[in-house]
């Protein structure tokens, strides 16, 4: 495979997933934000997560609903808002038609056409859950449709890349953004407020449910904390998403029959989480260890583009 090719697969599997989970985001903060007092302080989260608080505040200065909304799903002016997401993962999926199904390129075009005609206002109007419900079944259809029928080969290896490293990074800044950030300092730890933000935290990664499953106990930080990242049996955890990242890079390696640095950084990152505990990381502090997380999976991002995409 040509690595132009096999890069525009990489970052159009990235950039879907960075639309749902904006959407997610966007979602969760919408509901935080109607506790008391935690509208501003909910948005400028969001921002932060998204990676795109400094962008924002020389655009617009402080967030508000209206501002934070337009920013991070429609504007032109954030390479990373939903639309430009859906954008540019429309131009990569154009440049290679032939790699991908029928299924997956009508499901990326037509989602781009009925987007022209989506926008802020329409977001603001009420109807805030059913763009983000739509974006979510945006992803969930490519994503679905990519793994039900491409074939096993470099093309879906590549996808599949470009989904985990995405995911992992950004159930990583949520995390770090909910315990480091987002409660206020008037607000107890296990009051009301900490409780809410939790949960909607859970619910932007569709974790709440599971989290209940898994522990059968009121919402608890560590726990929380142990299931987003070491839970290998929960596909948004940073263990689940390093299973996959391994697996289909083992997979590009035995085809190609070369295993290189992006390999053994993975391994490294897998290995670690294997044998962590989620005592051992509080000990280190969580905010540290998700730090050097991010850090470390965007050198795998790196050393996968090095690799096979340059």
């Amino acid at each position: 495979m040509l690595s132009r090719t096999a890069d525009n697969l990489f970052w159009l599997s990235r950039y879907v997933e960075r639309a749902d989970y904006l959407a997610r985001i966007l979602e969760a903060t919408s509901r935080l934000a109607m506790l008391p007092g935690a509208g501003d302080t909910a948005w400028a989260s969001a921002l932060i997560t998204a990676g795109c608080y400094d962008a924002f505040k020389e655009i617009y200065g402080e967030p508000t609903t209206e501002t934070a909304i337009e920013f991070l799903a429609f504007s032109d002016k954030n390479p990373s808002s939903i639309r430009r997401c859906l954008e540019t993962a429309r131009f990569n999926a154009r440049a290679v038609r032939t790699a991908l199904t029928v299924e997956m390129w009508e499901t990326i075009n037509g989602a781009w056409l009925e987007l022209q005609k989506m926008n802020a206002k329409s977001f603001a109007t009420g109807r805030s859950s059913q763009f983000t419900d739509w974006v979510k079944d945006i992803s969930l259809r490519i994503d679905g449709s990519g793994h039900r029928t491409m074939l096993r080969n470099d093309a879906y290896w590549f996808t599949r890349l470009g989904f985990y490293i995405e995911r992992a990074d950004n159930t990583a800044r949520i995390l770090d953004v909910k315990y480091h950030i987002l409660l206020p300092e008037a607000s107890a730890v296990g009051g009301g407020i900490d409780y809410s933000q939790w949960a909607a935290i859970l619910r932007s990664v569709n974790a709440l449910t599971a989290y209940r499953w898994v522990y059968r106990e009121e919402l608890r930080p560590w726990l929380i904390a142990d299931l987003l990242i070491l839970k290998p049996e929960l596909p948004r955890s940073l263990a689940a998403c390093y299973g996959a990242i391994v697996t289909n890079l083992d997979s590009l390696s035995n085809a190609y029959g070369r295993h290189g640095k992006a390999q053994r950084v993975a391994q490294t990152i897998q290995t670690a989480l294997q044998n962590t505990t989620i005592d051992g990381i509080f000990k280190i502090g969580l905010h540290e260890f998700l730090t050097k997380f991010i850090a470390d999976n965007t050198k795998v991002g790196q050393a996968i583009s090095d690799q096979y995409l340059a």
